[in-house]
């Protein structure tokens, strides 16, 4: 076996990224950008690697450690980490490294932009003229609900959530948020209040959803939650597809209960046209693309890099994942 570290990427990534791990070792890429590294494959590299670079969609779990005598570094390319078993690879000293900040504002931008698409029917509005059904005007054709001068609910206060915060402040929106912590220096620079969760579901015309996937914070927004909301809010979820019981979510559009959804993640993804949340009118579903702008996802795929970089060199990574 070469000496030299053994660095496998685990999908297709720009050449011009590459360039940050010349001369530190083998590096092999997964060839395919649009597909997953069978779990056979990703097993059998794990087995020799220094390093893996991986994406979201890779379960990097005790099984692939216990193959993995020589691995020091896993870098995820995304914040998130529910992907990767921390606590099993901190017990065999390998370290984890996720890509924060570098997506905060395109993230934001995405969920912003997925409230108003869905409040104002954007989707809708759109499909009605491929499908040739705009034949004239009316005053409530395609009414949908104001964004400005509402009220915000953000639930998870992290980085993100202030980015939209700030964004929500320039709609003149009255901005609430629910956090395990209170937030005094968010409160004070960007004038949002803290609420308790429920007082925030009650209260908010979109609620909006920037948890981290947790035992916590699984299925956080489920039946009891969706009723607590207002008939006329919409929910909106950028961040993981866990943090909602999609059959719950489902039965409260069926029933009224609230007043659509923006989603942007799913619980098992990817989704097909079959999906049951995609026959209501009033769900605008994207396919995970929060952070999906050339810029970022370079800079979060460079980000990783760099942390492989450190640690394969001895030294201290530059984003590491706490168990």
């Amino acid at each position: 076996m070469s000496s030299k570290p053994y660095i496998f990427v685990t999908r297709k990534v720009p050449d011009d990224a590459l360039r940050l791990l010349n001369g530190i070792g083998e590096v092999e890429m997964w060839p395919e950008e649009e597909s997953v590294v069978p779990r056979e494959v990703l097993l059998a590299k794990a087995a020799k690697a220094d390093a893996l670079i991986t994406m979201l969609t890779d379960r990097i779990d005790g099984e692939v450690f216990r193959k993995a005598d020589r691995l020091k570094i896993v870098a995820n390319v995304a914040v998130g980490y529910d992907n990767i078993d921390v606590e099993a690879a901190a017990s065999r000293g390998v370290v984890v490294t996720n890509t924060p900040e570098v997506l905060t504002d395109t993230t934001a931008d995405l969920t912003f932009a997925l409230l108003m698409a869905t409040a104002r029917r954007l989707i809708e509005a759109n499909e009605s003229i491929r499908k040739d059904a705009w034949t004239t005007w009316s005053p409530y054709q395609m009414a949908g609900r104001d964004v400005h001068h509402k009220t915000l609910g953000i639930v998870g206060m992290g980085r993100i959530g202030e980015a939209v915060a700030k964004r929500a402040a320039g709609f003149d929106m009255d901005v609430l948020y629910y956090n395990r912590s209170r937030r005094p220096e968010a409160e004070r620079k960007l004038g949002v209040r803290y609420a308790p969760f429920d007082e925030l579901l009650r209260s908010a015309d979109f609620v909006v959803c920037l948890t981290p996937l947790t035992e916590e914070t699984k299925h956080l927004f489920a039946a009891e939650a969706f009723r607590k909301m207002k008939k006329t809010a919409f929910f909106i979820n950028p961040s993981r597809g866990a943090v909602v019981d999609e059959q719950a979510l489902a039965d409260a559009l069926r029933t009224g209960e609230i007043a659509g959804a923006g989603l942007d993640v799913f619980e098992q993804e990817p989704i097909s046209s079959r999906h049951p949340l995609l026959a209501f009118p009033n769900v605008t579903a994207l396919p995970h693309i929060g952070s999906a702008t050339v810029e970022t996802r370079t800079a979060m795929i460079e980000l990783a890099f760099r942390n492989v970089r450190q640690v394969v060199r001895g030294k201290a990574p530059l984003t590491p994942v706490q168990p």
